[in-house]
């Protein structure tokens, strides 16, 4: 076999052993220090968020939002089926329910029109997920939750530098979240950052963050000592991991570009194939700017998935499928409501394969991922 072209390659700008150095020095290593405070205002300056608090995992995000809401057993928000376990398992900690809608064909993002036929007296939240870094139609699930007094979560895992409309991902709901994981286009190896948008939410998100002690207002000379005023965990980030992060942060726009870049040579490439229906490239609606985050291709109907992947990594190229999704696992019998079928998400996860797409990958690699896959599909 000839060598492997990974599917992911975490990007390092080449700054970031500084400042490591330069978080050591300044002697405060634990969260909250003045370098994640420093990543927090980036991130209010680029998305317009109310306030943002970093984390130790977008995972660490979407739980903080589930407290933040204080969500009930037996209350119930509206979520894709087709995203990561942690979107799920945030709303199940606290005893609430997810209830599973179906995704649109063109962006797998949750399908608007299909909301409001879900939601009853129990419903508390609708929770999106904005995948590939694609938003999802805001406006219309923003009026949804106007309408019926709904809360709006924003699962922008894979959303940093993109946006709807001219308004970033995660900053237009009620509550965002972004991570940082070593997969993301921005990174520190584990990470994330909860977005804040209803400005009565803050403080509360202060408490929480900080292991339900208002530690924050102690230190901002607020109160004489702090002490434990709610629930909460230890949800923030090290200032090691901060300090990595905030150069990755530095460089977003111009890693989002380069990233960019090798996505538009992948959808011109394979142009061809999808006139000739051998295959469906992404979709990128108008009003949404993407950023980037993977490229992917859907096989045509009844074309054998695991056989495409296996030989695709015959040829060196470490292509792989995405979410199984979750209303076909064994937790959602447990913890989640039952709902109607999900005819598109179940088609639409069956056929999608994910190619390698990493910050700084080379035209060289990029051309022999297009020449096996034109060799396994053509």
């Amino acid at each position: 076999m000839t060598h492997l072209i990974p599917f992911n390659r975490p990007y390092l700008t080449g700054r970031e052993l500084a400042g490591i150095e330069r978080a050591q020095a300044a002697g405060v290593l634990s969260g909250n220090g003045a370098i994640s405070r420093a990543c927090e205002a980036m991130l209010e300056e680029r998305t317009g968020t109310a306030r943002t608090l970093l984390t130790h995992s977008c995972t660490g995000a979407l739980e903080m939002a589930a407290l933040l809401l204080d969500l009930q057993p037996g209350e119930e928000v509206i979520m894709p089926a087709y995203t990561y376990v942690s979107t799920a398992n945030a709303i199940a900690l606290r005893g609430a329910m997810p209830v599973f809608c179906d995704i649109r064909p063109d962006t797998l993002n949750i399908d608007e029109t299909k909301i409001e036929a879900l939601i009853t007296p129990r419903t508390k939240a609708i929770c999106v997920v904005h995948y590939a870094g694609v938003a999802c139609e805001m406006d219309a699930i923003l009026a949804l939750g106007r309408i019926h007094g709904l809360a709006v979560i924003e699962d922008a895992a894979q959303g940093i530098e993109a946006g709807y409309k001219g308004r970033a991902l995660g900053a237009m709901g009620d509550l965002g979240a972004f991570s940082f994981h070593e997969t993301k286009n921005v990174t520190c190896g584990e990470g994330g950052a909860l977005l804040i948008n209803r400005p009565g939410l803050a403080a509360r998100a202060d408490i929480i963050h900080e292991k339900g002690t208002d530690r924050r207002a102690f230190e901002r000379g607020e109160t004489g000592r702090y002490c434990w005023q709610d629930i909460g965990s230890s949800f923030g980030l090290g200032e090691l991991a901060a300090a990595f992060l905030q150069v990755q942060l530095e460089d977003a726009a111009a890693i989002t570009q380069r990233r960019l870049a090798l996505w538009a040579r992948y959808h011109a490439a394979f142009g061809a194939f999808e006139t000739a229906e051998r295959l469906r490239r992404p979709v990128v609606p108008d009003g949404c700017t993407h950023n980037a985050h993977m490229y992917y291709l859907l096989l045509p109907p009844g074309r054998d998935r695991a056989a495409v992947l296996s030989a695709l990594r015959e040829h060196g190229v470490m292509a792989v499928f995405h979410y199984v999704p979750l209303d076909t696992a064994p937790a959602a019998r447990r913890f989640a409501q039952p709902g109607p079928p999900l005819p598109v998400t179940a088609d639409l996860a069956a056929r999608l394969i994910r190619l390698p797409l990493w910050t700084g990958m080379g035209e060289a690699e990029q051309a022999r991922v297009v020449e096996a896959v034109s060799d396994v599909l053509g």
